[in-house]
Formats: structure tokens, sequence, C-alpha cells
């Protein structure tokens, strides 16, 4: 698998680069969107069942959307990290340091994963928690609904900001390493 991954990255590796570019932009650029545009101006609508419904129907279409940007980041993250051979410059088969500086190169990697998975399990709890406040919309039980998703705006969304304007500059910064 690995010297598969090495090849599969050394005949792609402008495409596969471009890929996991491309959707760290649109999911993290689309948080940005929705915490600093969307979210504010659903603040203005009135009637709290409007406003209810059309941050759920908004959330909903975006989280959607980003999914299967958030596998191919993933996707794109493993095969990038085999394929560039980070670790192979870092280690010997025994896991003693090759080389200092490949090493410091290497564990960067990993807080970049790290980033990455800690936000996708920020996400599915996101995910989970706009899909139960649907439900509970769908019943009308309004202030149930509503507490339910209040923690995505206030707290998780704005985590996931933080977590992945770090993961992009993490990423600038292996590129020039």
């Amino acid at each position: 698998m690995k010297s598969w991954m090495v090849e599969f990255f050394g005949a792609w590796a402008h495409e596969i680069v471009f890929l996991h570019v491309f959707s760290a932009i649109i999911w993290v650029g689309g948080m940005i969107a929705i915490r600093l545009a969307v979210h504010p101006n659903l603040q203005m609508i009135e009637d709290p069942k409007v406003r209810l419904g059309r941050t759920l129907a908004i959330t909903g279409k975006f989280f959607n959307i980003v999914i299967p940007f958030i596998l191919i980041i993933i996707l794109t993250a493993v095969i990038m990290a085999v394929g560039l051979g980070f670790r192979a410059a870092a280690v010997d088969t025994s896991g003693n340091v090759i080389s200092e500086t490949a090493y410091i190169t290497y564990q960067y990697v990993h807080v970049k994963e790290v980033i990455w998975m800690v936000m996708a399990a920020n996400f599915s709890w996101m995910y989970l928690k706009r899909r139960k406040a649907q439900k509970l919309f769908d019943k009308g039980e309004l202030p149930a609904a509503k507490a339910m998703v209040a923690v995505i705006p206030k707290v998780l969304l704005p985590v996931n900001i933080v977590l992945g304007i770090a993961a992009i500059w993490l990423g600038i910064t292996l590129r020039g390493l």
C-alpha cells in the first residue's frame, strides 16, 4: 500500500495538492462565510420560527456540501504524508531518528493531521446536533430545537474556523520546509 501511495502521489502530486487545498478553502472559507456573514443576517429575522427554520436549512445544505470535501482533505492528507516520505526521511525502520530537521517536519505533519481529525470530529458533532435540532423543529418543539443548535455558531463553528486557519498555516509552513 505504501509503495502504491508513493507512486500515486508521484504521478498525481499537482492534482492531489490542489484537491487538498481547494477542499480546505471550501470548508474553512464556507465556515467563515456562514459565521461572519450569514449568521448575523439570520439574526435580523424577527419571527423566531422562520429564523430557526432558515438556520437549519442553510446549515443542513452547507454541511451536506462540505462532507465530500472533508473526506477529500483526509484522503489527500494521508496520500501526501506517505507519498512525500516524511516518515522515511525522519526515522529508520526501528524508529531511530535519522535527521532532526526531517523529524521536526514529520511532527508538523502529525500536528496538522490531528487538527484536521479534531475538526472532522467537531464537524460530526455539529452535524448530529443540527440533525437532532431539525427533528425537534419538525415536531414543533422550537425552544428545544433552538437550544440544540445554539452551540454551533457560538462555540463549535468558531473552534473549527480557528483550527482550520491553523491547519492551513501549517500546510504552508510544510510546503516551505
